[in-house]
């Protein structure tokens, strides 16, 4: 008798399908290997796209620039013709339209969005989620620094003045965690925290860390200072880290001290006993700078540190003795204390205009609570905020001032137009666009301008084509 070879027990097995949202009452399973996946946008590419997410068209440009889809391959660890990168494409541009809560509660489909992603179709909720689950914290982070260390030698930041904040928002978890209180009078609530490192003199972020809520700021800061020290490289003395009074701790003072690159600025808080020591100091140890206002520099032992020596900068506000104000701060540098405290600690407040400005973004709503999901989608989200900000910078004023949720509403998502191909290039073509004339003159002929910057023009996840524009 014959043996049989059964020689199909031995072929590859196929991709699984991917469930998409087709509506917001219906969703299908679709097919997600790589030649269904091409056929699906070459089909949506010769039916040609209305609608009004079109204007996510703008950020392709930006991400060729950025090099987004060359870090999404190394997060996915997969080839550019899979389906987890566009995934993860899907998700950076669902940040930067600002959206929030469930697929099945909004439809982005059939308005050009899931084109420009690379794929025919909106994944769903549990594609996401297990496309985030896939990857760990570490990976989040390496895709951080591999961020970072691009826009640092795109000039996005310039390694001078780092601010970092501790960013909570609240959170609905049922789960048993740390509360936090804002102050003496709110009641203190569960919250999901987020520790924020950003260049003080572009307010551009750096990198991030997110934690449950029980990690304090003294033990998330040289994990942050550690990531912060591989994209910027400082060498010792050039950076001045501005933290808030959160951060005053021994423990975390020695460890900045002794092993970073970083000089680091803490204001003291302003116990009884610290403005005791501040008017004891005779007045003649101070520097008038200008009327009302004199500083002054004092060495400093801390309690329980190993380290040192560290440094009192102090400002005495106040033209009389009977009006003077004190105020001390502890830094591990012995720099001019008179432009660190004037000219450089306020741009500290960089960080509460980034959140206002940018949380929008995906730093708003506390979702789950697996720090695998959290950081993967947050980290998309800093890649979104990458891509938008020369974007911004590109159509000016008044765009360049709206907050992330305005420029979605009235850029990204207000925007109607059609997706059409002529021969290797897909044209995208604007009606009654605002800023006509700054849109014309960065996106018209862009195959051409990018080729000029020395960026390749083709788009990898759409297959080379390449994309231009058109305004009407």
């Amino acid at each position: 008798m014959a043996c049989k070879k059964k020689l199909h027990r031995y072929r590859p097995s196929a991709e699984p399908p991917v469930e998409t949202q087709r509506t917001k009452q219906r969703t299908k399973p679709e097919p997600a290997d790589p030649t269904s996946i091409e056929r699906g946008v070459r089909q949506l590419l010769a039916d040609k796209v209305n609608g009004n997410l079109v204007g996510l068209w703008l950020l392709v440009p930006e991400h060729l620039r950025l090099g987004t889809w060359d870090l999404l391959c190394g997060w996915t660890a997969q080839d550019g013709a899979r389906i987890e990168p566009r995934l993860a494409l899907q998700l950076i541009h669902e940040a930067a339209l600002c959206t929030t809560g469930l697929r099945q509660k909004r439809t982005l489909s059939q308005k050009g969005f899931e084109l420009a992603n690379g794929l025919p179709f909106v994944a769903t909720d549990q594609a996401i989620h297990q496309l985030l689950g896939s990857h760990s914290v570490n990976d989040a982070q390496r895709l951080q620094i591999a961020l970072g260390q691009i826009r640092r030698a795109s000039g996005h930041y310039q390694a001078k003045l780092l601010a970092i904040d501790p960013h909570r928002v609240r959170s609905y978890s049922k789960r048993q965690m740390r509360r936090h209180q804002n102050n003496a009078i709110d009641q203190s609530t569960k919250v999901a925290q987020t520790f924020f490192a950003l260049d003080a003199d572009t307010a551009q972020p750096v990198c991030f860390l997110t934690a449950t809520s029980a990690r304090t700021a003294t033990q998330a800061t040289p994990e942050l200072l550690d990531m912060a020290a591989r994209i910027l490289n400082p060498k010792t003395g050039d950076t001045l880290v501005l933290a808030d009074a959160e951060h005053f701790s021994a423990e975390l003072f020695d460890q900045v001290h002794a092993k970073t690159g970083f000089d680091l600025l803490v204001p003291m808080h302003n116990y009884r006993s610290l403005q005791d020591q501040l008017r004891s100091i005779a007045p003649d140890q101070f520097t008038r700078r200008w009327a009302g206002y004199a500083t002054t520099q004092l060495p400093y032992d801390l309690t329980h540190s190993q380290t040192g020596p560290y440094y009192q900068f102090i400002q005495r506000q106040g033209e009389r003795p009977q009006d003077w104000t004190f105020n001390a701060f502890l830094s591990t540098t012995n720099r001019d204390e008179t432009d660190i405290l004037t000219r450089d600690y306020p741009k500290r407040w960089h960080v509460e205009e980034f959140f206002n400005t940018h949380q929008s973004l995906g730093w708003k709503r506390a979702g789950t609570m697996n720090l695998n999901i959290r950081y993967g989608q947050m980290t998309m989200a800093l890649l979104a905020q990458a891509a938008i900000h020369p974007l911004r910078q590109r159509l000016g004023e008044p765009v360049a001032d709206w907050d992330a949720a305005h420029l979605a509403k009235s850029l990204f998502q207000g925007l109607d137009g059609d997706i059409r191909v002529t021969e290797d290039t897909i044209v995208v073509t604007y009606y009654n666009a605002p800023n006509v004339d700054r849109l014309r003159e960065h996106y018209e002929d862009l195959p051409l301008k990018l080729v000029h910057e020395n960026v390749d023009p083709r788009i990898p996840w759409l297959y080379n084509f390449k994309l231009d524009f058109r305004f009407r």
